[in-house]
């Protein structure tokens, strides 16, 4: 089996007005992301994806550029069905042949942000094919799946002090939900007013919900330990996020100054990236982005450092199709992962790009076991929405 053709495409699905939402963002009216189509000799197809941010925030004609003229003409001709192999090629570059015999990646030197996000979606696809030609889920491919279903929860959070409780609440009645996330951070002014509205939540859901909160790296460390001391009676179960990521040695001090599990990882980029969050002490789970992290082969990376340092991983979902069903066959295989991301805001590249519906029942998720990632991409919608890159 070889591939044939490689073909990527930056589609941008419009979100309803009346289904739209508004954070330190902004105003989100589409989501977008660069899907990456790969066909092998055989006729097997693979689908990944790769982004670089939330929503409509980002813009991928540099990613969908790079796929196509700099990475698909390596691809033609190799064997998909070696992922990780392929993935190590692809970021060491011209100097893989050094890595390969002297046992240590030598990576292209600029080998961060689209770089990472377009091989993120090249590997995801491989991974894909390979679960399609052996007729397996990839959950079964990392040795197995630890549970049928995973506890999920309710993704979003957006309104004010008044209405918090109620949009939070509604989540959970949707399905029955244990857990909900608020967004928090610069979108309120202040920790003060981020602070009530965490208080306005727990009121209304009581103290058997657990409230995540995420503050997109808005805060200074000043800012959340203010917060922190603010709603320390809040019983969170984690805040994610904190202050921005390139500020480990901050979010390591404000780790070690408050009683509230610190998230994050969601931006972070391989392997490396993760180790030095985690040596400096800075996280209590790790959230890799399959989309932005380098994909499903390195994430498994990421999934060892949290067994090795006995932290626990529950990866950032807020993505479309390929990237949710990658965290979901990763999330499954993993001993060290707990819970999964569920949006509630609109994400039409998660339900209207694929056939298959995503079901929530007693506030899990089902762990897909039909060959590869499990779904099957409509490609009249990616057709319709494809943006034309300059």
């Amino acid at each position: 089996m070889r591939i044939a053709r490689v073909k990527a495409v930056w589609v941008r699905i419009p979100i309803a007005r009346q289904r739209q939402h508004r954070s330190d963002f902004g105003q989100v009216k589409t989501f977008d992301a660069a899907l990456v189509r790969i066909e092998t000799d055989t006729g097997v197809v693979g689908w990944g994806e790769g982004k670089n941010a939330a929503g409509s925030a980002g813009t991928y004609a540099a990613i969908v550029h790079l796929i196509n003229q700099e990475l698909a003409p390596r691809l033609i001709g190799r064997d998909p069905r070696e992922p990780s192999v392929i993935s190590d090629s692809l970021y060491n570059g011209v100097r893989h042949a050094h890595a390969v015999h002297r046992g240590h990646v030598m990576p292209e030197l600029a080998r961060r942000g689209s770089s990472i996000a377009a091989i993120s979606a090249i590997d995801i696809a491989c991974w894909d094919i390979l679960g399609k030609f052996l007729g397996e889920p990839i959950w079964r491919l990392f040795g197995g799946r630890k549970v049928e279903r995973l506890p999920a929860y309710a993704s979003g959070g957006w309104a004010d002090e008044a209405g918090i409780g109620d949009e939070l609440a509604a989540y959970v009645a949707t399905a029955d939900f244990k857990a909900v996330k608020m967004r928090v951070g610069a979108m309120d002014g202040t920790a003060q007013a981020s602070a009530r509205r965490v208080k306005a939540a727990r009121r209304r859901l009581g103290p058997d919900i657990d409230i995540m909160v995420d503050a997109h790296g808005t805060f200074t460390v000043a800012e959340a330990k203010r917060f922190c001391h603010l709603v320390r009676d809040e019983d969170l179960a984690w805040f994610e996020e904190p202050v921005v990521g390139d500020d480990k040695r901050g979010m390591a001090e404000l780790r070690g100054a408050v009683a509230i599990p610190i998230a994050a990882g969601e931006s972070e980029q391989t392997r490396f990236d993760f180790r030095d969050l985690i040596v400096a002490g800075a996280v209590d789970i790790l959230q890799p982005d399959l989309a932005i992290c380098g994909g499903l082969t390195e994430a498994r990376s990421i999934d060892a450092l949290a067994g090795a340092f006995n932290l626990r991983l529950a990866p950032h979902l807020w993505a479309g199709a390929p990237a949710f069903f990658a965290g979901l066959h990763l999330a499954s295989a993993s001993p060290s992962s707990y819970i999964l991301e569920y949006s509630l805001g609109a994400n039409p590249m998660l339900h209207d790009l694929v056939e298959e519906q995503i079901l929530v029942q007693d506030g899990s998720i089902e762990i897909p076991d039909r060959p590869g990632l499990g779904l099957t991409i409509r490609e009249d919608v990616v057709r319709a929405h494809a943006v034309e890159a300059p």
